[in-house]
């Protein structure tokens, strides 16, 4: 069952002229973040930065962004995202910033209009927590990484 499409409101920032977030196929989750920049951005092996999108957005409560890194561009460029994802969350209206580092070898150019990551809209699952002195067994129990053998 496909719920109701949240409705997103976009803002251009500094004259921003990049098209807007799209989605790349019919049934592609994520709309592609290009890059605003003003000029060419190179990113040193394991060199970290901020990408600005020129674009803030106001995301529907209840819902939440996602942004994620691409894969053609982490296979072919080594391009991934510092905290992926990374989560923008309904009441923040800030510049979407995408944070990427250069996980190749050879220095990575960076340039205006470049697609840098997509941003999933998704549902948020608020929680209460409860403390208790002791929680339910389970079969896992307490195992940790590789636990399960793999």
């Amino acid at each position: 069952m496909v719920e109701t499409e949240p409705i997103v409101k976009v803002r251009r920032l500094r004259g921003c002229t990049m098209p807007l977030p799209a989605y790349q196929s019919t049934h592609a989750a994520g709309l592609d973040l290009t890059a605003d920049l003003e000029t060419p951005l190179t990113l040193i092996s394991m060199g970290r930065a901020a990408i600005p999108t020129g674009l803030a957005i106001e995301i529907p409560p209840g819902f939440e962004g996602q942004v994620r890194p691409r894969s053609g561009r982490a296979l072919a460029d080594g391009l991934a995202l510092v905290n992926s994802p990374g989560t923008i969350d309904a009441d923040y209206r800030g510049e979407i910033k995408v944070l990427v580092i250069n996980l190749g070898t050879s220095p990575l150019v960076i340039r205006r209009g470049e697609r840098v990551a997509q941003l999933v809209i998704a549902p948020v699952a608020r929680a209460e927590l409860v403390e208790v002195a002791e929680l339910s067994p389970s079969e896992r129990g307490a195992g940790g990484f590789g636990h399960s053998g793999r």
